[in-house]
């Protein structure tokens, strides 16, 4: 089944006054049917913004940052909390949190509390992050940051999963340990990976994943999906199942509104090649939930009409 998320309008390049339109949002998407709301992460920035376009080091290839320094990134989860109690059947998910950089204890207990409360709507999508300066600000090495995000992984899901925890490797060691409460969905809060494909990513896949949230050349290559899942069956995991995360080309017509036939267009090609979550950045209203649900609404019953729901 092919679905559809929107990003919610998590940062902000100077002061909004309030965030009243991402909670505006967020209830709209709830509403009209949209099956998930992703934000973004940055626990802090430093200055060199423009190391965002080097991909060698994670980022993106010209890329560059859509605030600067001194942009006001919300916490994800936190975010996330506050629209958990607000709505009622959207899912919840990070695209992404840079994991590695949150205890993974704290981790663990916080997504399992989000997801209890949220009644099993959280979907946790995690990358290794491109900014040295997080890393350093919170007392880790960013050389090697992605064994980091492994670790960071294993704890959390044995936390998640065993009743008498225990765990052993070089960061730290505990037996005995007793978290509670689980997570609501049954094996844990879904893990959606996200990453250029390379033998680490591939493996933090397999072992993990729910998802694969494509990044970098192959974020623009459905070609890429095929090398995935055959990436993910060497390492001895049947890759049915696994969900793909492609971008929902939203296009505007001259006033700045959402072209509904000509968006709609591009999602069947989309899911033939087996992109099964498609994201998109909608232009939306700030005149409150409804001018939002004015848009989403007609957007939804398209999108569901193209994919046969």
């Amino acid at each position: 089944m092919t679905q559809l998320s929107i990003t919610l309008p998590s940062y902000a390049a100077e002061p909004p006054g309030d965030w009243e339109h991402l909670l505006a949002v967020a209830r709209a998407a709830d509403v009209t049917g949209v099956d998930r709301v992703v934000l973004s992460d940055h626990v802090v920035f430093g200055e060199n913004l423009e190391e965002y376009g080097r991909p060698e080091i994670g980022g993106a290839a010209g890329g560059t940052q859509p605030t600067g320094p001194d942009g006001l990134w919300l916490e994800p989860l936190t975010t996330l909390s506050v629209v958990a109690g607000m709505t009622g059947s959207v899912r919840l998910g990070t695209n992404i949190i840079v994991a590695a950089l949150r205890r993974p204890v704290v981790l663990a207990k916080s997504t399992s509390t989000l997801d209890v409360l949220s009644r099993g709507r959280l979907d946790l999508g995690v990358g290794a992050g491109w900014q040295r300066e997080e890393y350093e600000a919170a007392g880790l090495p960013f050389e090697g940051r992605g064994k980091l995000l492994d670790h960071t992984l294993d704890v959390v899901t044995t936390l998640w999963r065993d009743q008498r925890a225990s765990h052993s490797s070089a960061h730290l060691s505990f037996e005995g340990i007793h978290q509670m409460p689980k997570p609501v969905q049954p094996g844990g809060v879904p893990i959606w990976v996200s990453g250029t494909l390379h033998g680490a990513v591939l493996r933090r896949i397999a072992r993990y994943g729910t998802g694969w949230i494509p990044w970098g050349p192959d974020a623009a290559d459905p070609a890429a999906i095929g090398r995935m899942r055959e990436g993910v069956a060497a390492l001895g995991r049947d890759p049915a199942g696994l969900q793909v995360v492609g971008t929902l080309p939203t296009v505007a017509t001259a006033d700045g509104r959402v072209d509904v036939p000509a968006t709609v267009d591009a999602i069947g090609p989309l899911a033939e090649a087996g992109y099964t979550d498609l994201r998109g950045k909608v232009p939306l209203p700030a005149g409150g939930q409804a001018a939002v649900e004015e848009v989403l609404g007609p957007l939804v019953a398209a999108f569901r009409q193209a994919v046969g729901r």
